[in-house]
């Protein structure tokens, strides 16, 4: 034990070297949908973000010694104004350096516009997928660990290629998630030979969706493409569906997979598809054995959520710094090459790397690499319920 105090100390006092900064309470914030359309998904996406600044605090390495603190904020995922309100919780009350996060797209760049930029604050989301967020005004504030939604509408028209489905609907939730999936898709999936027979938004919140799911119907085609919520209207249409016979295949991307699909459809949809961001890396099972039983380390967005906290506090590592108008300048430099690749449970290594003027190359959970204006280039995973369960069919 003694050694070990020891080691951490040195670990310490060449962090404050390296950096010339004493220790200090650095504030991450976690801004997700803890309430709200995908509920049942946020609780690992938080709990790995939070593994992540354990770790770090655990390290002893970070800027001198200095911990990390979690402040928590819910973006109800649907209501911007709520994101945006918790958001400036975090900044003005809170005092936190970053935000990790939001999850949903409309929530993140609500938290975005009104208040990380105007107060110079890094967000990096885990899981806002929407197009827009590549070319939105960021002042270089903006990073996300989860591919845009402009790659995921191709992968998910190859994979309805392949799977022979060559005819679907779609009804997608009526934001900026929804909408900017469904608008890529449609063309990719047209351009590999598909057709799509009704693009139809649908609103969250609704006690009855018959209507929607009657459009749905008379348009017809071998799938149905629910671009939604597991928690809320997706889930609504998919029963909609089932109870009437419209549709008894389906494909479900990002926001439809989950717990929640299993609970409370289970075997009713097997045989149906869909994809989320996920990667087969040597991160990943390193990932997965980390986090063992403490939480789902599989569940969409979790890996990203680490990988996310992770590359906010070795940005401030390499910038010898915790403001993030200053670290928001070495986040692309530790998320890629050259330098040391860095797995899951490696960031106390990480660190040391980084305190002593070296480079790392930070692989993650997800295979981080960051393109164009910070954001992931993206890798998939391929499901298929079987049995009532989730199943992985591949990555891609």
């Amino acid at each position: 034990m003694k050694k070990l105090f020891l080691a951490s100390s040195a670990i310490a006092s060449l962090a404050f070297a390296a950096t010339g900064t004493s220790a200090e309470e650095i504030k991450l914030g976690v801004l997700l949908g803890f309430t709200g359309p995908i509920e049942s998904l946020i609780p690992p996406i938080a709990d790995a973000a939070e593994m992540a600044m354990q770790e770090a605090s655990d390290s002893g390495a970070l800027l001198g010694g200095s911990t990390v603190t979690s402040v928590r904020g819910d973006s109800t995922c649907a209501d911007p104004s709520a994101s945006a309100a918790a958001a400036e919780r975090m900044v003005t009350a809170d005092g936190v350096n970053a935000i990790m996060g939001a999850a949903c797209s409309g929530a993140t760049i609500a938290a975005l516009t009104n208040i990380a930029v105007p107060n110079g604050v890094v967000m990096i989301s885990p899981a806002s997928t929407s197009p827009a967020l590549s070319t939105i005004e960021d002042n270089g504030l903006f990073f996300r660990t989860a591919p845009s939604d402009a790659r995921s509408g191709e992968v998910m028209a190859e994979i309805l290629m392949e799977e022979g489905v060559s005819e679907v609907a779609v009804s997608y939730t009526n934001n900026d998630y929804g909408k900017g999936f469904a608008d890529t898709f449609q063309p990719a999936y047209e351009a590999a030979g598909g057709t799509v027979t009704i693009n139809a938004a649908h609103e969250d919140g609704k006690a009855d969706y018959s209507a929607e799911v009657s459009a749905l119907a008379s348009a017809g085609g071998q799938r149905l493409v629910i671009i939604g919520y597991i928690d809320q209207g997706g889930s609504g249409i998919l029963r909609g569906a089932l109870d009437s016979g419209a549709f008894d295949m389906f494909h479900f991307p990002d926001g439809m997979v989950g717990a929640t699909l299993e609970d409370n459809f289970g075997s009713e949809v097997d045989g149906s598809t869909g994809q989320h961001a996920g990667s087969d890396s040597e991160g990943y099972a390193v990932f997965l054995e980390l986090v063992g039983d403490s939480f789902d380390a599989s569940s969409p967005y979790a890996g990203e959520a680490y990988d996310a906290a992770a590359l906010i506090l070795l940005a401030m590592q390499a910038a010898g710094s915790s403001d993030s108008t200053v670290f928001k300048e070495s986040i692309m430099d530790v998320a890629n090459a050259p330098g040391e690749p860095i797995l899951p449970g490696e960031i106390s290594k990480a660190l040391e790397i980084l305190a002593a003027g070296g480079d790392v190359d930070y692989v993650g959970a997800s295979a981080v690499e960051l393109i164009g204006a910070g954001e992931s280039a993206g890798n998939f995973r391929q499901t298929e319920v079987r049995g009532g369960t989730v199943e992985t069919v591949r990555y891609r």
